[in-house]
């Protein structure tokens, strides 16, 4: 694929450019836009001080630097804060960062020259990908610590990804016929200054949480066939009585899903039940507010990809450098909080039918899915392992965002808390994936229950898709390889 850099993003092109190299490309006119800030940026350092080019950094802005060491303070800014902890980010996770940061560079807003964008490109299209700890950013002046170890390879430190081997960059930059740049003024705090960790590692966590949400709406189809419970409550007129746009959405969803079901039409006279459990009834509710909380982070997402995020930035067409805070990550704070709240909320629904999938006290189904309750435990702890997970996303939804701590010795006084925000965030869409796996294999073991009756006919292509993953099997056997394989299939959109 090729991406023309500067340009506007969506969370799929995100993810594309995440999954593997792609051909990324300056046109004219980035490179006039570039150009044209540099030329700012070089007159302006020469006669006045310019924050982060001829000053020091954060409460050091005080301290001007002198013309010969103008090169050696950009130099010293990335390794000095290349100081990240904890274990690496994915390869996918720092290939967005670099691809993330090339592209807003390219915008001209920074005064950067392209030849250190088309580096960062060239490092991509190599299949080399910097080593980037995971913790140590607080969210403002940047995502510093990890956009400095994701800038290190560009002056021929710190170590890179090569199929999947970690190796010396400057060793890797040579067998790819690469050259290290000397940083010419400001590009070293153009390469850690910006939100660019938190955009990559919230971003793709986001754009699989749509898929997420998508097999929970099948899941959650699948347990209401399988504990022959009532579409009705997803009907359009109740949706348009309350038209939250997600809501409207799930219930459609649903109702596709359980259209032409022979299992509905066995129990349509004579069930005592006059209501599902909320978990079954109230899934356009639920599954729909869930909707609406990722469409809110999407949007604060491709709204930050398409944003200049540096400081000071530069106004090449009116004349003006400005110094601000558009590196504060607090709009992606919020957003990543918000859908890790949504997301814990899926989960929960998600275990609660599963629950009711191995205690139906109807008696519609066996004990814990059992063929012969007692002698065989069946799902039992797979509720167990569910309810674990669920639990454990619960702590881990309390906001990041609601936290700050000074640094910088009180210059920088808030931060965000963005990147714990993202980190939280991708922790939980992996909980709440395997718990949506559980209920998909759980509910695909309930339907079978019912055979010969069919279930809806998106339900039946549905369970379908998990018995290739899975074949069903008679009696007690370890399920955690199977909760593992359909958790996979839901990240690469099998169930989309």
């Amino acid at each position: 694929m090729t991406h023309r850099l500067g340009s506007r993003l969506t969370l799929e092109q995100l993810e594309a450019a995440a999954a593997t190299p792609q051909r990324l490309f300056l046109d004219r006119a980035a490179v006039r836009r570039m150009d044209r800030a540099r030329k700012l940026v070089l007159e302006r350092s020469a006669g006045q001080p310019l924050y982060g080019v001829n000053t020091g950094f954060g409460e050091l802005a005080n301290r001007r630097i002198t013309v010969d060491q103008l090169r050696t303070l950009q130099r010293n800014l990335v390794l000095s804060h290349a100081c990240g902890v904890g274990e690496p980010l994915s390869e996918a996770e720092s290939r967005a960062i670099v691809f993330l940061r090339a592209n807003e560079l390219a915008r001209g807003r920074s005064g950067v020259r392209p030849a250190l964008v088309r580096l960062m490109a060239a490092l991509l299209q190599n299949g080399l990908t910097p080593v980037v700890p995971s913790r140590g950013s607080v969210g403002a002046s940047g995502d510093l610590a990890p956009l400095a170890h994701a800038a290190l390879p560009l002056i021929g430190e710190g170590e890179v990804w090569k199929r999947g081997r970690r190796l010396p960059s400057r060793k890797a930059l040579a067998a790819s016929r690469l050259k290290p740049l000397v940083l010419d003024v400001k590009e070293g705090l153009s390469l850690v200054n910006g939100t660019q960790a938190m955009q990559a590692v919230g971003g793709l966590a986001l754009a699989q949480a749509y898929r997420v949400l998508r097999a929970a709406d099948l899941a959650g189809a699948m347990s209401l066939e399988a504990l022959k419970g009532t579409p009705a409550p997803f009907d359009a007129l109740i949706s348009d009585a309350k038209p939250h746009a997600g809501q409207v959405e799930t219930a459609a969803i649903l109702r596709r899903l359980l259209a032409g079901s022979e299992i509905r039409r066995s129990h349509l006279k004579d069930d005592p039940r006059v209501q599902d459990p909320y978990s079954l009834r109230c899934m356009p509710q639920v599954h729909g507010a869930v909707r609406g909380a990722l469409a809110y982070a999407r949007g604060v997402v491709e709204t930050e990809m398409a944003s200049a995020t540096d400081n000071p930035l530069v106004f090449s067409e009116a004349g003006r450098i400005l110094s601000g805070g558009n590196f504060h990550g607090q709009a992606l704070a919020l957003a990543f909080d918000h859908a890790a709240l949504a997301l814990t909320a899926l989960g929960n629904i998600a275990e609660r039918r599963i629950f009711q999938l191995v205690s139906d006290a109807t008696g519609i189904l066996p004990p814990f899915l059992a063929r012969d309750p007692g002698l065989e435990s069946g799902w039992m702890i797979a509720q167990v392992v569910a309810a674990s997970l669920a639990s454990e996303n619960k702590s881990l939804a309390h906001p990041a965002s609601a936290d700050s701590i000074t640094t910088s010795w009180n210059k920088e006084d808030h931060v965000s808390m963005g990147m714990g925000a993202a980190l939280k965030l991708k922790q939980i869409l992996r909980n709440t994936r395997t718990i949506v796996a559980i209920e998909l294999l759980a509910a695909a073991e309930g339907l079978d229950f019912h055979a010969p009756l069919k279930p809806g006919r998106g339900v039946a292509a549905g369970a379908a898709k998990v018995r290739r993953l899975v074949p069903a099997a008679k009696g007690d056997r370890p399920l955690s390889g199977g909760f593992e394989k359909v958790g996979a299939a839901i990240g690469s959109g099998v169930f989309e």
